[in-house]
């Protein structure tokens, strides 16, 4: 192969490089201007830096299409990544600051810690005690207050529980957790909840069964797909901290999340509903500590008459960076 010096300009083979705006129809680069985007990165649920799960929020991303979010999203590669389309204080009072919500593969009708976060800075920014969220799954409050060391506390309540389908074939979710059949508690049933997002919440009897899953996405996501749930979550009333009432883990197509908020809701309208959290507890859920990035999720939630409502998630925040992304 003969070596020597570039005489003339790199021709870069892109199949359809005449659409990429950075390159000619020749497929030759040439700088353009960018456009850049500031975003700030959250730890949600944990008051400790670089723990808790992870946040990017886009504090205004009006120009941005569809596309180009979801792009982004995966730029990010977060478990989601939220974008704040700011509109006149008129319409923000009436309806909420607009969001969106992405993930790598997808935009959510509603995810938990991503609404705690973007609520949280812009919390931050005015101070108000209450911010509204317009998601797409509706207006979602989230309430602030300061705990016992000074730091903001946020409580979301989410949208009133649906409960869906008992799944009866515990062998083939057994078998998707890669656990035994008797690591979960038939005590308890395996039941499709949603508050925004449906998920199967599935009783798990040991801490040690917990930790030791081995979780097939694709046999999981071939089964949701014949179901009403989305996404599952292992729980066990075995907890590493005394002040936790709920051991947690969510496995998802990318990896596992470290807190799950849309989750906790759905959890908690279940351990109220079949006696696992007294109606109005305060209870916490632990979460991500397998994957080092330890979560604590407040939550509770009101039975009355066999109905479960005002369900109550919450946590702490911490702010990590500011960036901006130029393309």
């Amino acid at each position: 192969m003969k070596t020597g010096a570039v005489t003339g300009p790199l021709s870069l083979p892109y199949p359809d490089s005449s659409s990429h705006p950075f390159f000619t129809n020749s497929g030759i680069l040439v700088p353009m201007t960018a456009r850049t985007f500031a975003y700030q990165q959250l730890d949600v649920f944990t008051n400790q830096p670089l723990q808790g799960n992870m946040l990017a929020v886009f504090t205004d991303a009006r120009g941005l299409s569809d596309a180009e979010m979801q792009a982004i999203a995966k730029e990010t590669n977060l478990s989601e990544t939220t974008f704040i389309l700011p509109r006149d204080a008129e319409t923000e009072a009436r309806e909420g600051v607009k969001v969106r919500i992405f993930t790598v593969e997808e935009e959510l009708q509603f995810a938990g810690h991503p609404t705690l976060g973007t609520a949280y800075l812009l919390h931050q920014s005015d101070d108000s005690d209450q911010v509204t969220l317009d998601l797409k799954v509706g207006k979602i409050p989230v309430t602030f207050t300061r705990d016992a060391q000074g730091l903001a506390f946020g409580e979301m309540r989410q949208r009133d529980p649906e409960f869906g389908q008992v799944h009866d074939d515990a062998v083939a979710i057994a078998r998707i957790a890669g656990i035994r059949l008797d690591d979960i508690d038939a005590s308890l049933p395996i039941q499709t909840v949603s508050t925004g997002m449906p998920f199967v919440i599935v009783p798990i009897r040991t801490l040690a069964a917990l930790r030791n899953l081995r979780f097939n996405w694709q046999a999981a996501s071939d089964y949701l797909a014949k179901t009403d749930g989305k996404f599952f979550y292992f729980v066990s009333e075995e907890t590493e901290q005394k002040t936790s009432s709920l051991h947690a883990r969510m496995i998802f197509y990318n990896g596992e999340d470290p807190a799950t908020g849309s989750a906790a809701g759905c959890c908690a309208a279940w351990a109220v509903q079949h006696g696992v959290v007294a109606s109005d507890a305060q209870a916490i859920i632990e979460q991500g500590i397998e994957m080092k990035r330890a979560s604590y999720i407040h939550f509770r939630a009101t039975k009355r008459n066999e109905s479960v409502s005002n369900v109550r998630v919450g946590g702490h925040c911490v702010k990590v960076s500011d960036a901006t992304l130029s393309f």
